[in-house]
């Protein structure tokens, strides 16, 4: 734990969000996320800075302002307001929220770029684009749409199909068409500035297997040098809004370039504030060497979606060491979220924008409890479930937690005119005072569900406490006065503790509790602390309430409506905010005569699994029961119809695929969990399927 002389020094980011739609729901999870761990090590006593921005460059940018007829910096200032409004009111507390598009952030990119050439790492190559006549303009490849190689399904784009799932160059479309003027694109030659990513791959090796990622992103990180790195292509051509590359009239910084450049620039600004001169380099106040300079002994942190680790954990890391900056202590990457177990929907009302909630829920806290209990520290995606989420708010904090507090304080205000007398040495405050240590190490490490079920825990212990002592009953009975005033006291120091516990997920609900406590704000240290005897609480009023079912109800309906009712253009859901050029997705629904969508296909959990039994089943005809790992704590049980093709003893130990998100289904011999898939036809079979040398157990299949 940090102390008063010598606390850490922090600084922390989130991804920056993209200025061309609205903050969701899927957003949320990172910035919440953040959030919380930034708060709980402030209360730690640490010295964090958690800076921000927009991420305002690029393409799309430049089209959607020309479509509404306003330059682009008018649209990301309106962007640039609609975001901080979101985050202010979800209670993420940002101790800078900037804008890529600021004169930080050029100088900085500038200055970054010089001193790559001047290591050698940028060169100039001469490549071939598709090109639009019509709007004299180089098309990024999600720009490009046609018929795909592949499948032949329509109107998909440049770079992959989301019909098959191929992914292709642009040049391969069948009958290539321009998204933005519908102009059949030419190919035309270009100059491009490349910085040589490939040169840096021994240091990129080292560095991802240094500790700094999780080490499912390490593992993730290494497929990439199988083949050897690419060199990176940093630039684009005019028309383009971005940054003009030095020496290079006509040419710009890819957005991808300038972008993570908007983490230093976003807290060079927070240096100049905290310095009335405008000399962030002065010795007293913030420091910007000191946090960035290639020696620098403070802290940096990431918090980012799995979909940007390539860019954060190859490109990000080799432009600082080469620029002669400090790289990230650590990258924390998350999954995404799911709604009711499926990717968000605008038809089923599941897409939902952070004011639609606020909107329709009202509050914001209920939402960061919801995510925290679900988070932890892989890349795991989580699910918001909605029918769970009103239980588990209605259960955790208004029957649970609340609850401590609406069932004593009323006697101590009524009957002791707010003033405590707590015990001496209560054991129940004891046990939820000794959980401090484990509740702290769970934030620390991201593992915010195991924290909060431990929270819970301890609530259901102060419930226990209160329903076994029956105040209300006390209070009916001639002479229980001291006794009623000490039940109700200690209930509400062990209220005191989990308020604290809680503070980081809930800090808006603390905070009304520390003025309704009479205490001044909570930092973590308070553990060691109590409330005393003849210390004053003000009258408790009302926290909060119950979720009604009819409100999430209310809330999908409203977002059935308003989708319908928009173009069919719509900004990206998280997974693909970022990829490439940072283009909309396109919201319409999948054809369903000859197509699944990808939708549908990601609802099928695949996974390779290892054969680590196979048995003849006595009296079935045609079945195996064969014994999978599928990398869980213990083989799947299930049963094919294999028996034809196969002698069990062959099967052991070979590699398969099976569908585990399959509902177990009881047979005749057993119950059956999952499915091993198998191909057959009138030519034979079955014969099943055997994935490529170098699949391991448990592995999904995409």
């Amino acid at each position: 734990m940090a102390t008063a002389n010598n606390p850490r020094k922090i600084l922390v980011t989130s991804a920056l969000p993209y200025a061309n739609g609205s903050i969701h729901l899927g957003h949320l999870v990172e910035y919440i996320q953040t959030d919380i761990w930034v708060r709980f090590h402030k209360m730690q006593g640490h010295q964090v800075h958690y800076v921000c921005a927009d991420d305002t460059h690029g393409t799309p940018i430049m089209l959607r302002a020309e479509k509404e007829g306003i330059t682009p910096e008018t649209l990301i200032a309106n962007v640039h307001k609609e975001h901080s409004a979101d985050f202010s009111e979800f209670l993420v507390q940002f101790d800078n929220y900037y804008s890529t598009n600021a004169p930080e952030n050029k100088e900085l990119s500038q200055s970054i770029y010089k001193k790559l050439k001047a290591a050698g790492k940028i060169s100039t190559k001469t490549i071939e684009q598709f090109y639009d006549p019509v709007k004299n303009m180089f098309l990024p490849d999600r720009f490009i749409k046609g018929e795909c190689p592949k499948c032949h399904a329509k109107d998909q784009y440049g770079d992959s199909c989301e019909v098959c799932g191929a992914t292709y160059n642009p040049t391969e479309l069948i009958n290539a068409y321009s998204a933005v003027s519908g102009a059949a694109p030419v190919r035309k030659e270009t100059e491009h500035y490349f910085f040589k990513l490939s040169e840096c791959e021994q240091f990129l090796k080292d560095w991802t297997r240094s500790g700094t990622l999780q080490g499912e992103a390490a593992n993730k990180m290494g497929e990439w040098f199988e083949n050897g790195l690419n060199d990176w292509d940093i630039s684009r051509d005019a028309p383009y809004f971005g940054f003009e590359i030095p020496d290079a009239p006509g040419k710009y910084f890819y957005v991808w370039l300038d972008a993570p450049i908007g983490y230093m620039a976003s807290f060079k600004k927070l240096c100049a504030e905290n310095h009335p001169s405008g000399d962030e380099n002065q010795k007293s106040g913030l420091n910007f060497d000191e946090y960035w300079a290639k020696d620098s002994q403070t802290e940096l942190y990431h918090f980012i979606g799995k979909d940007i680790l390539y860019f954060h954990a190859l490109f990000w890391p080799a432009t600082l060491e080469f620029s002669g900056h400090r790289k990230p202590t650590q990258i924390f990457a998350h999954g995404f979220l799911t709604v009711n177990g499926e990717k968000m929907s605008k038809s089923r009302g599941t897409f939902v924008t952070a004011r639609s909630y606020l909107d329709h829920i009202k509050n914001p806290e209920y939402l960061r409890y919801y995510y925290a209990a679900k988070l932890n520290s892989t890349m795991e995606d989580i699910d918001l479930n909605l029918e769970d989420f009103v239980a588990r708010v209605n259960s955790d904090l208004v029957g649970k937690y609340i609850n401590i507090a609406s069932r004593t304080a009323g006697f101590i205000n009524k009957r002791f005119e707010g003033q405590l007398n707590p015990s001496a040495n209560n054991t129940v405050v004891s046990e939820i005072k000794a959980s401090a240590n484990v509740i702290a190490e769970s934030y620390t490490a991201r593992e915010y569900g195991k924290a909060l079920r431990e929270i819970m825990r301890l609530a259901d212990l102060a419930n226990g406490f209160v329903a076994d002592k029956a105040p209300w009953v006390m209070a009916k009975q001639e002479g229980q006065d001291a006794v009623l005033q000490e039940v109700c006291s200690d209930a509400l120091e062990m209220f005191r503790l989990l308020t604290l516990y809680l503070k980081p997920v809930l800090p808006k609900l603390a905070g009304e509790i520390e003025q309704f406590l009479n205490i001044a704000p909570l930092s973590w240290d308070a553990v060691a602390t109590s409330l005393l005897s003849q210390h004053r609480i003000n009258a408790y009023e009302h926290l909060i309430t119950r979720v009604d079912g009819k409100q999430i109800e209310a809330m999908t309906e409203a977002n059935k409506e308003n989708l319908q009712a928009t173009p069919t253009l719509t900004p990206a859901p998280h997974s693909q905010q970022r990829h490439a050029e940072h283009q909309q997705a396109a919201s319409a629904e999948a054809a369903e005569a000859e197509y699944i969508s990808i939708d549908d296909f990601t609802k099928v959990d695949l996974r390779i699994a290892k054969i680590v039994n196979a048995e003849h089943v006595e009296g079935a005809e045609k079945l195996l029961k064969l014994s999978l790992d599928i990398g869980e704590d213990k083989p799947r049980q299930v049963f094919a119809g294999i028996k034809s093709a196969y002698d069990p003893a062959t099967l052991i130990g070979r590699l398969t695929v099976m569908v585990a998100n399959l509902a177990p289904r009881k047979m005749k011999f057993g119950m059956s969990e999952g499915m091993v898939l198998a191909a057959s036809d009138e030519r034979g079979g079955p014969f099943i399927l055997s994935p490529d040398v170098g699949a391991a157990a448990g592995m999904k299949v995409k």
